[in-house]
Formats: structure tokens, sequence, C-alpha cells
């Protein structure tokens, strides 16, 4: 018989903690116990939850673990930005924390690989493993050295989170619920190409929203990003009309621009026309080159140029400042796969 493998705890939603309470033959209001210890305390041994029975921490503990694992590596840039290495099935998942003087943001994986194979990005040249459980997402979060001061949270690692969208909400409950961080909504931004998860997420969630753009038309996206078959990017755009960001929640656009390709006068006119009626902002994202890709970047003064256009128009665009390069932990650089 094979080894009984324990679920892990940290990543359960409060409804899911409550099911274990009752297995274990504990009250209900044990589970929001378990949450204090778990997401508040943040421990990582069963034993430390100790207003629970002790014989009740010894039966969750031959059944249950905290699912707490350290980073087996990281590397550090010379901005200060440092890459975390997770294990993870089939491989390995990387996480990044940006500081910043105004805040610590933490850049955390959804999947291991992606499907999309957005031709610019080494994750999906990587291909799929496998997806992440609300356990391994909320593991990078609890587990980095820096997690006790994170001020902000993006879902703009490895993979694509509306491929994966279960587990990404459980993790956001868990982040803005009273038993969990509590966390406002405005402090995490979930990134997407635009996929079939998108309206759960807006209809269940209230954090912000990030979508990879990258073009100004199906034809050119599709180039950049396969995935456009699947998931049109006017489909996207339609759906995003139907929802309010003109408050407290806000969308972005990302826009990486690509020498010759998507960098023209022309097409910032087609951006803005394209966005028109959407209260948004565009990032503006340099390309971070990787092996064997024809692209090239758009060098800092067409950037400009660009980014001018589209404020000249009524849409806000700003250039989004490049971290982490060095140790290929910037945009579409990070990697399932041994370097």
């Amino acid at each position: 018989m094979g080894e009984n493998i324990k679920r892990k705890l940290a990543g359960m939603t409060l409804e899911e903690l409550v099911e274990v309470a009752s297995e274990a033959g504990l009250p209900s209001y044990a589970a929001k116990q378990m949450a204090d210890w778990l997401y508040k305390k943040r421990v990582s041994d069963i034993n430390a939850m100790t207003n629970l029975p002790a014989v009740k921490r010894s039966w969750l503990a031959k059944h249950y673990e905290i699912g707490r694992t350290a980073p087996n590596a990281s590397q550090s840039s010379a901005d200060g930005t440092i890459k975390y290495s997770f294990p993870a099935k089939g491989g390995h998942i990387e996480t990044v924390f940006i500081p910043s003087e105004e805040r610590n943001t933490l850049c955390v994986s959804s999947q291991v690989g992606c499907k999309m194979s957005c031709v610019f990005c080494m994750t999906g040249r990587n291909g799929f493993t496998a997806d992440l459980s609300s356990a391994d997402i909320m593991n990078q979060i609890l587990s980095v050295p820096e997690s006790e001061s994170l001020t902000n949270i993006v879902f703009m690692g490895m993979g694509e989170p509306f491929d994966n969208t279960g587990e990404v909400l459980k993790a956001l409950d868990i982040l803005t619920a009273s038993y969990g961080f509590a966390w406002s909504p405005k402090r995490i931004t979930v990134s997407t190409i635009g996929a079939k998860g998108l309206k759960r997420f807006l209809d269940e969630s209230s954090c912000h929203l990030a979508v990879s753009l990258h073009a100004t038309n199906p034809v050119e996206r599709f180039q950049l990003l396969p995935a456009e078959k699947a998931f049109p990017m006017e489909k996207t755009l339609s759906l995003i009309r139907q929802y309010d960001f003109s408050h407290q929640r806000r969308v972005s656009f990302e826009y990486i621009l690509f020498r010759g390709i998507n960098d023209s006068p022309q097409q910032a006119i087609a951006l803005s026309s394209l966005l028109k009626g959407i209260p948004c902002r565009v990032n503006l994202i340099h390309y971070h080159s990787i092996p064997d890709t024809p692209l090239e970047g758009t060098d800092t003064v067409h950037m400009e140029r660009f980014r001018d256009i589209l404020n000249d128009r009524g849409v806000i665009s700003t250039i989004r400042s490049s971290r982490g390069e060095d140790i290929f932990a910037a945009c579409g650089m990070l990697s399932s796969s041994k370097k």
C-alpha cells in the first residue's frame, strides 16, 4: 500500500476548514480558530494550535499537515528584486519579491508552466505541467522570508490564472476575507490573457484586473498570443465593458512593445480607439529578450512616443519599470525548467 498523503491546511477556505473540524469531531467554531492560526499567526506546526484539545491536534497531525514549504533556491538582482524557487508537482515554480520605496510586491505563480504559448514568454515555451493548488499558491505568500512585510500581490508569475480559476479564487478569498489575511482587494491584481475563467473572477472577486493585450487587432495578437484563437480579445473587451471599473476596482491593459511589430504611432491611435469608453490604464512594458526568438524590444524614445500618444488621446499610460532582468525575474522570463 502507498503512503498516506496528508492534505494541506494552509490554502483551505473557512468553509473547507469547517469540514475538517467536523471530521475531527470539533465544533464548527474551531474552523475559525484554525484559520486564525494558519493565516494570522502563520504557524507551521499543527501542535502550535494550542486552543484546540491536544487529542484533536494529534488526530489532525495524523491526517493533515500545515503545508508550508520553504523556497529551495533564490537569486538576488542588482536592483533589489529577489527570485525564489519552490518545489512543485513535476518541477518547480518561481516567485518574485519586488521591493520599492512605496510597497513590497510579491509576484506569484498559479501553474507549473503555461498552456498559452505566448511567443515572447519563457514560461509558455516550457509548456504546461500542472495546476497549482490554493495551498501551493498560499505557500508562496506565507513562506518567502519577506512574507510579513508584503503590501501587494500580483498574479503575474508563471501560468494563466484563469486556466486555474477555482484554486486562484480560493487563494483570493483567503487573502481578502476577515478569517484570512483581511487584505483590501485593492492590494491584489490578477493578470490574464482573457481566459475562460474571467467572468467568474469578475463576478466573485473585487480584486484588480490586468489584461495582457499586446496588439490592436486579432490578427496581430494571434501572431504573439496563439491563444487569441480560443480567447478572442474582442470577447474579452466586450465582457469587461459590462462591469464597472470607474470606482475602487481597476482594470489595466498590459502592452509589451516590439520593434516594428506593434509600436507605431498608428497602432497607438488604434489602441486608444480600441479602449475607448473603458476607464483604464495602459502599462507599456519593455520586452525582455529570451533565447531563440527574433523579437526585439522597442527603444525608450519610441516607447515614450507611444505613451504620449495614448495620454494625449485620453488613455492614461505609463512605462513600467523593468525589475530583475539580470536574474531572469522580469516579465516573461520565469521558467519551470532548470537553467
